[in-house]
């Protein structure tokens, strides 16, 4: 962790020089072509550093994680009670087993039939779901900010549309009760699904860990999919995306539909309640962000500060700011902003990630392909605690 300090510190004053490049060069706050050019680059370096800094602190958490222990006590079998979907209890027999059934060796123990959900496959074991869920985690940033909850059917959620109200009331006076309303709103789950190719060679290498591997892919492919509908799905086939017109509620729209001021950016954050401002945080997009760096305060404080702590976001007027890929850039009527307690927006994880092996599919190049399936669904539950920032049409 020291080293990520010593980086997150070259980067503080990688990122004060830019500063103070800006402060003498802008005259009226303009840049020339060239001064201009220079101060991207700077900025470029400032965002490099950013980079490396991330694929450290990848590297602190994994060694973390491959140093915890990998195997619960043997506490009851997989499968199902009652009728009902429960987790697999990554027992000793079904870990090997499913292990030697993803090497394509005959299972040891004869327990796999008990982890094999109706539409085929195997449902993974304990400690490799947490592993893969923690590995989405890493790669996703939605998912690290959102509340992530399992369910093994559709989840309902009843949401008040109107507040119970209270008035003072005279000696003997009447009083007339309000009739909150509410409406439900349904976490369905829609089926996503991630292959990965292994050789010959490699599966039959007693050395290579493959299941490390399956984790590391099967994260990756399954939280750029998912990040991307959090960020803008449709609803219909996908979860609902947080920057689309069922996502949040329009807090400011700009001025102009090419840019945002920072007067903009000051407004959002009082459009949000104050209730919501506890755990609030700005997300965007990087493009965004790249043009909101040069915008100060009234008080001709940047708006935008570098971290100096570990595990620790930037900060946009004094709230964390995270950046994903799959925001919207800047364009005429775009959502580009959003700043809210993202609590508010629901992942729901249907129970029981599968794996299936095919063997005779990509023979052709002496290669197994492993196809991971999950199903998922995401949307904004409390539109009012994520407000949005709309370009001008």
């Amino acid at each position: 962790m020291k080293k990520v300090l010593e980086m997150r510190e070259k980067r503080a004053k990688a990122w004060d020089a830019a500063k103070a490049f800006l402060d003498t060069r802008a005259k009226d706050g303009v840049l020339s072509a060239e001064d201009n050019a220079t101060y991207d680059k700077m900025l470029a370096d400032v965002d490099a550093m950013a980079r490396q800094i991330a694929i450290e602190e990848d590297r602190v958490a994994r060694d973390a994680a491959m140093a915890q222990p990998t195997s619960s006590p043997i506490t009851s079998k997989p499968g199902a009670q009652d009728g009902k979907t429960v987790h697999l209890r990554a027992t000793a027999e079904y870990r090997e087993d499913f292990l030697n059934l993803v090497r394509g060796k005959r299972p040891l123990h004869n327990v796999m039939e008990e982890g094999t959900p109706s539409t085929g496959g195997y449902l993974v074991p304990i400690e490799f779901d947490k592993n893969l869920v923690r590995a989405l985690e890493r790669e996703n940033v939605i998912r690290s900010l959102a509340k992530v909850i399992t369910t093994a059917a559709p989840h309902r959620i009843n949401v008040a549309l109107t507040d119970v109200s209270a008035d003072w009331v005279v000696e003997s006076g009447t009083f007339t009760p309000s009739t909150p309303t509410f409406n439900q709103l349904s976490l369905d789950a829609y089926t996503l699904r991630a292959a990965a190719l292994v050789s010959e060679e490699l599966l039959q290498d007693s050395m290579f860990e493959l299941e490390p591997y399956l984790i590391d892919n099967f994260a990756r492919a399954f939280a750029a999919k998912e990040e991307q509908a959090f960020c803008v799905g449709v609803g219909n086939t996908q979860p609902t995306g947080i920057f689309t017109a069922n996502g949040g509620e329009v807090g400011v729209t700009t001025a102009n539909a090419t840019d945002i001021k920072a007067d903009e950016l000051i407004d959002l954050t009082y459009s949000l309640k104050e209730g919501y401002k506890k755990n609030a945080v700005f997300l965007l997009a990087s493009n965004t962000l790249s043009g909101i760096r040069k915008l100060k305060d009234g008080n001709g404080v940047y708006m935008w500060q570098p971290s100096l702590q570990a595990d620790q976001p930037d900060r946009l007027l004094g709230f964390p700011v995270y950046v994903s890929q799959y925001a919207p850039t800047i364009a005429a009527g775009a959502y580009t902003v959003a700043f809210g307690d993202f609590q508010n927006y629901w992942i729901a994880d249907r129970t029981g990630r599968t794996v299936r092996r095919a063997d005779e599919l990509h023979i052709a190049n002496l290669q197994t392909g492993f196809y991971a399936f999950q199903r998922v669904d995401g949307k904004t539950v409390l539109p009012e605690g994520i407000k949005l920032l709309k370009q001008h049409a």
